[in-house]
């Protein structure tokens, strides 16, 4: 992205939606959309024009999917910002997770306000929630269980057998949500499962529930890109407004990435 976020002049609609199309984006597709919109330069209507650049790109028969986690709500001791001694405290106040009214947080603009549209469906968990539009919205947010944010079970496995796409725009790999599932895949020294929690409805009472769920790492998410960008040659990228774009099959990345995880961690 340039410094001067206006170098680039007013970045449209039509333009976005142009780039999108160049990079390969195709109609019809479902695509796991990972974006900053400061990165795409001075956008003509932010978020809202990103977004329908998007579902203009993928028309009518294609699904836009986008992370939305609430990482607000997971337990006091799985994000250790606060004393100990406020645990207790934190677990009988914090919020119920609610799809239609709980923020994002550090999503993004774009995907906090997508996660809001008409027509839009958001997943149950209350950590790692997935939202999508579209024709396989319903398929992708049905299942989620707390214990499984970014397994087999999750949208993520869902989105594989869908042969999604994942979408950088003006992001690094280092976001590619679809990576945990490799994780859960591949089997590497140091795997392990980490303790975690969330207020949760129960029979109409509040009650805070716990399990466990498979720590997960982002840390060689870019080295594992670039070796498959490398081997592959499946990964497509182009700049879309002021910024750039990668463009990946999420299956195939999957599968490589389950395959590197294992020999390179």
């Amino acid at each position: 992205m340039p410094t001067d976020p206006t170098a680039s002049g007013p970045i449209t609609t039509e333009r976005l939606v142009a780039d999108l199309r160049e990079l390969g984006v195709p109609s019809g597709a479902t695509v796991m959309v990972h974006t900053s919109l400061r990165s795409l330069g001075w956008v003509v209507g932010g978020a809202q024009a990103v977004l329908a650049a998007l579902r203009e790109t993928v028309g009518p028969d294609g699904t836009v999917v986008m992370p939305t986690q609430s990482w607000q709500l997971c337990d006091p001791a799985f994000l250790a910002e606060t004393p100990p001694s406020w645990w207790p405290t934190i677990r009988e106040h914090l919020p119920l997770y609610d799809p239609a009214t709980s923020p994002s947080q550090t999503m993004g603009a774009v995907a906090e306000l997508f996660r809001t549209l008409p027509g839009a469906v958001r997943s149950a968990h209350p950590h790692r929630s997935i939202s999508a539009a579209g024709p396989q919205a319903a398929r992708i947010t049905a299942r989620h269980p707390l214990d499984c944010p970014s397994g087999e079970e999750s949208p993520l496995g869902v989105l594989v057998e869908l042969d999604a796409w994942v979408l950088l725009l003006g992001v690094s790999a280092a976001k590619t949500t679809a990576l945990h599932l490799a994780e859960h895949r591949a089997d590497y020294p140091g795997k392990r499962t980490i303790g975690n929690g969330a207020a949760i409805c129960v029979d109409g009472v509040r009650r805070w529930v716990s399990w466990q769920e498979l720590e997960v790492h982002d840390d060689d998410f870019v080295a594992v890109t670039e070796a498959f960008a490398a081997d592959t040659g499946l990964v497509q990228t182009h700049s879309v407004g002021a910024g750039q774009a990668s463009l990946l099959p999420m299956r195939p990345l999957v599968d490589y990435a389950a395959g590197w995880f294992s020999t390179h961690r």
